[in-house]
């Protein structure tokens, strides 16, 4: 694993209600695919990506974004940049080691009751079987 080419800020989205100074670690189950345990923390540069991870998250707390420092090195996530989008324009990213969380972040754009329900559907329509790069 290599460091990536960004400097970031960088922001995590999830339901948790954390403080600064905790720290997100891998080896939580996936968002997308529960039967999966993650064995990395994914993170991105774009405010709304994060947003969207939230969104998405289960469970019924409201989706929270945190400023996020990652402890160490990180890489490209290869289920967007190598999958969907070569580049990583949506600059997202994943580390075995830890984040830090600064802050929470407020001026995120929520997604419309519509929106977040067809990103739902397209999350239901996924392939089961289709691979996860874990």
């Amino acid at each position: 694993m290599t460091a990536a080419p960004d400097a970031g800020p960088f922001f995590h989205g999830t339901k948790a209600d954390l403080q600064p100074g905790a720290l997100l670690t891998a080896g939580f189950r996936s968002n997308y695919r529960p039967e999966v345990v993650m064995r990395h923390i994914y993170f991105t540069a774009l405010r709304e990506g994060a947003g969207l991870a939230a969104e998405l998250a289960p469970g019924d707390a409201p989706p929270r974004v945190y400023l996020v420092e990652p402890i160490g090195v990180f890489e490209d996530d290869p289920n967007v940049t190598d999958k969907k989008f070569p580049g990583n324009p949506t600059r997202s990213y994943r580390s075995t080691e830890p984040l830090r969380i600064v802050r929470e972040v407020d001026d995120w754009a929520r997604l419309s009751a519509e929106a977040l329900q067809q990103w739902r559907d397209r999350l239901a329509q996924m392939d089961p079987n289709a691979e996860i790069i874990n």
